[in-house]
Parts: structure tokens; C-alpha cells; sequence
């Protein structure tokens, strides 16, 4: 459902350069702040508007996430209602009662604090996911470790998590990736956090 054309007006997008954006973003943030939040290489190595620029005009990707930083850091507008969620931000359209609001005030520690937030609730998003996958398919009895009495219980130690002890052999691959309980949580303030 695209938006009304009041609503497209009110989109602080609207008539804006890709140019004036980046303009604004970089004077009010600066190139580092930008480089933090974006990792677009483009704002680390010499960084300028027009070499960004260059870079924005080709990718359309990263043009979309500058354009949506741009609402809701520094326009402060709401996010994309679920209509509008696969619109681009320059199609997006906002309520006429809805004003831009001052600028967010942005640092580094802050942003990767941030990030450190989102990387570890998608991490959980995606493990709930997996766990519901392996939930139904062992509920349906697709799971081959379930179904064992069936084909006659071999003692494969991988693929039927059974060894002679009825435990599944260590294996330092499979733990790697989880915590330990003695670990501290992610602290991007941290320079030793790997």
C-alpha cells in the first residue's frame, strides 16, 4: 500500500539530495561517527562528499541505509510500519502530525554499544528459530536421532548422539561458538573483546 501524497510530503526525504543528505549527516556527525554506524569503507579512507557520493549513486544498498539512517538517527522518525516495510525510505509516507525531531546524539562507544545489542538479539532471534525447527521435526518424527528403535540402534557416536558412555563425545569444533558460563558478556568498550 503505497502512502498518501500528504504523506509522502511529510517524508523529511522528500525533494532531498543524496548530496545535501550526505552534507548534513557528515557536518553534524562527522566522517568517524558516519564510519562507526555505516562501515561504508568510502567514509574511513579520505573521506568527502563527493567520492561518497560516488559511491552512494552506484550502490543502491548502501544508499538505502544511509537514507534510513538518516530518518531515524538524525530525523528521529518513526519506523517503517508493517505496510511500508518493504518500501524504500524515499516511498515511505508519515502521518502530517508527525515532525522531525532534533538530532540524536550519537558517539562512537555508543553506536557499537548498539550493535553489540542487536548482533546478540539477532544471535538469540535465530537460535529461538533453530530450536523451534528441531521442536516440529522431532514432534513430527522426522528426527532421525528419535526414530532409532525403528532402523535397529546403531552406536554411531556423531550421527545418533549415542557412545559408550550414553553421552555424546566432546567436541571442541561444536563448542566453540558457545559460551562459557564463566565468560563476561560482550563489552565493546573493551579492546580485548575479539
Amino acid at each position: 500500500m503505497k502512502p498518501s501524497v500528504e504523506e509522502q510530503r511529510n517524508n523529511p526525504l522528500h525533494g532531498l539530495s543524496t548530496e545535501t543528505l550526505l552534507t548534513e549527516l557528515s557536518e553534524f556527525y562527522g566522517w568517524k561517527i558516519l564510519y562507526t554506524a555505516m562501515r561504508f569503507h568510502c567514509f574511513k579512507v579520505n573521506p568527502s562528499v563527493a567520492g561518497s557520493l560516488k559511491f552512494l549513486k552506484k550502490t543502491e544498498w548502501a544508499r538505502i541505509k544511509l537514507e534510513n539512517f538518516y530518518l531515524s538517527r538524525f530525523k528521529r522518525m518513526p519506523k517503517a510500519r508493517e505496510s511500508e516495510y518493504d518500501l524504500a525510505p524515499r516511498e515511505r509516507g508519515f502521518s502530517l502530525h508527525i515532525v522531525p525531531r532534533d538530532p540524536m546524539e550519537l558517539t562512537i562507544e555508543s553506536i557499537e554499544l548498539s550493535q553489540a545489542k542487536a548482533a546478540s538479539a539477532h544471535k538469540e532471534r535465530s537460535q529461538e528459530k533453530r530450536d523451534d525447527r528441531s521442536f516440529s521435526r522431532q514432534a513430527r518424527g522426522h528426527d532421525s536421532r528419535s526414530n532409532d528403535s525403528s532402523r535397529g540402534a546403531s552406536k554411531h557416536p556423531y550421527r545418533d548422539n549415542f557412545s559408550d558412555s550414553g553421552e555424546r563425545p566432546k567436541d571442541r569444533r561444536a563448542m566453540k561458538d558457545k559460551p562459557k558460563a564463566d565468560e563476561a558478556p560482550y563489552d565493546p568498550t573493551n579492546p580485548w573483546n575479539t
